[in-house]
């Protein structure tokens, strides 16, 4: 007698249901229920009524597979790309543009009044409209493009399919510049030509893994880096080299050819070994004014048209008159802060990575910027170890102890270039223990807890918090919301159109009177 499995699940995989979509989730997946029971549907859209599949049963809800759109939503919109719903990186093409930026406003006033434990009403009151593009198509001036090989053994390029490491053959995408299909077409070519491998990630065997394409939009400059696993010695990194490098010259734009070395069994795409094979070593583009200098390995905002917007946005969150000292954290390679240092009397970054505070600094000088100094840390350990170290200092001076100017210890040895703990800020910043404003930009984490706990103690009047996740940006706007900051202003910033992603900027300021303490709560 066979072995009899119970479940407490209402439906069971591959049952077919027919649900009306109410709902949309975190990611853009449309959600419908069945007598109770949820279902999270992939390219469904709200409004649609649809048959679907069921791919993975839970108690109480269930991922389904969207079979056959029955009657389409008012929202709903043919995905102008065709391989749209195998890649998954656009997970929006079917909903309306509108409809998506209602979809993005909505997410974060609900996971700020949910998760931040924020009124409704108040949040309704201090939320501006989302900032959405007048263009949506053709905004990314980055691209990553995986190498592999076809049934027949041609190279291909394209996407991973979502969830796997199966490359989907991409012609075009278009949220990219229209260039990169020549580019691609360009190297494959070649490699079909001179019979060069793509790279294998199960036998570790090939050449060729990705395509990396960057270009300026104001510049109109264009950098192509090929990641090589090349194992060999010399400046012949990939055959009949000089051969490619004329063909991609003749691409419009074109600025700079380089390869990248990366030889590990890994999913990191680019190598750190960089050698340029044409042209220049970087390209530049214009953001808020500041010329940046990009490399292969630069983070540089890949849509810029929006990021400038976002970032005149925290500028004007900021309230600079000309002489207040600012803090960047998570600083990047100082667009922020530079943007900033325009209207600042000074301005302090702070940033983990190495080459972006290179970066930085080379970007504030090449822009004649000497009120930015940036630091190589992490703000967790940075900020509060400065904090405690100067305030002990302070005590001191105001008791008599020390007379003459402190000195802040170094952050880092420049010419080492290493990161340190903290305790370290190079030149006289004394006046930055209590900033008029920290502007924080973390990653999809959040703000560290320490990290808060110091921005807390040095008590600014103002903080503006760009997040690229309105979920832990709720959290942290609550902690800062119980130390004393009011929530003045809440506004979302379509940076990633087509996807479920969404960039928010928030101006926080200090209460100054305890009664005050609550209001929005």
């Amino acid at each position: 007698m066979g072995k009899i499995i119970k479940t407490d699940c209402k439906y069971q995989k591959d049952d077919l249901l027919t649900v009306e979509i109410t709902d949309i989730g975190n990611d853009g997946e449309g959600i419908g229920k069945v007598d109770g029971y949820t279902l999270f549907i992939k390219d469904a859209v709200i409004g649609d009524k649809v048959s679907a599949k069921i791919m993975k049963a839970k108690k109480n809800y269930a991922y389904a597979h969207l079979e056959k759109v029955l009657e389409p939503s008012v929202h709903r919109q043919e995905a102008r790309c065709p391989i749209a719903r195998q890649c998954g990186g656009c997970q929006l093409q079917n909903m309306t543009y509108e409809r998506q930026l209602e979809f993005k406003q909505n997410k974060v006033r609900n996971n700020i009044v949910r998760l931040g434990g924020f009124d409704e009403s108040f949040i309704d009151s201090i939320m501006e409209p989302i900032i959405g593009m007048e263009e949506p198509w053709r905004y990314r001036n980055k691209a990553q493009y995986p190498i592999g090989t076809d049934k027949n053994g041609k190279p291909v390029a394209g996407y991973y399919a979502g969830r796997t490491h199966s490359i989907i053959p991409v012609d075009d995408c278009f949220i990219g510049v229209e260039e990169n299909k020549e580019i691609l077409n360009v190297v494959l070519a070649h490699m079909e030509k001179h019979g060069i491998a793509a790279y294998d990630e199960a036998t570790g065997k090939g050449l060729v893994r990705h395509v990396l394409i960057r270009k300026g939009f104001t510049s109109g400059q264009i950098m192509v880096c090929l990641v090589l696993n090349y194992r060999g010695k010399g400046t012949e990194f990939i055959a009949a080299q000089n051969e490619l490098v004329k063909k991609l010259q003749n691409i419009n734009g074109m600025t700079s050819v380089s390869v990248s070395i990366n030889t590990e069994k890994t999913n990191v795409i680019m190598g750190t070994e960089i050698h340029t094979i044409w042209g220049k070593d970087t390209i530049s583009d214009t953001l808020c004014g500041l010329e940046f200098e990009i490399s292969p390995l630069s983070f540089y905002q890949v849509n810029p048209k929006q990021a400038q917007r976002l970032y005149e946005q925290a500028i004007t969150y900021a309230g600079l008159t000309g002489n207040e000292t600012v803090w960047d954290l998570y600083c990047g390679i100082g667009t922020i802060s530079l943007a900033m240092a325009k209207t600042a009397g000074k301005v302090y970054g702070v940033e983990i990575i190495p080459d972006a505070i290179e970066d930085a600094k080379r970007n504030a000088k090449r822009n004649g910027l000497d009120n930015a100094e940036f630091f190589c840390g992490k703000a967790e350990e940075v900020l509060p170890e400065f904090y405690q170290s100067e305030s002990k200092k302070d005590k001191q001076k105001a008791s008599g102890e020390v007379k003459e100017s402190i000195e802040a210890k170094e952050i880092m040895d420049s010419e080492a270039g290493g990161t340190v703990g903290a305790g370290a800020v190079s030149g006289k910043i004394s006046s930055a223990l209590h900033p008029d404003v920290i502007v924080v930009d973390p990653p999809r984490k959040g703000c560290d807890e320490k990290c808060l706990e110091t921005i807390l103690k040095m008590s600014p009047d103002r903080i503006v918090y760009v997040s690229c996740d309105s979920a832990t940006l709720a959290r942290d706007l609550r902690i800062l919301a119980d130390g004393g900051y009011a929530l003045n202003k809440i506004r979302a910033c379509d940076m990633f159109s087509w996807s479920g992603h969404v960039e928010t900027c928030c101006l926080l300021e200090r209460l100054r009177n305890a009664k005050d303490h609550g209001i929005y709560a």
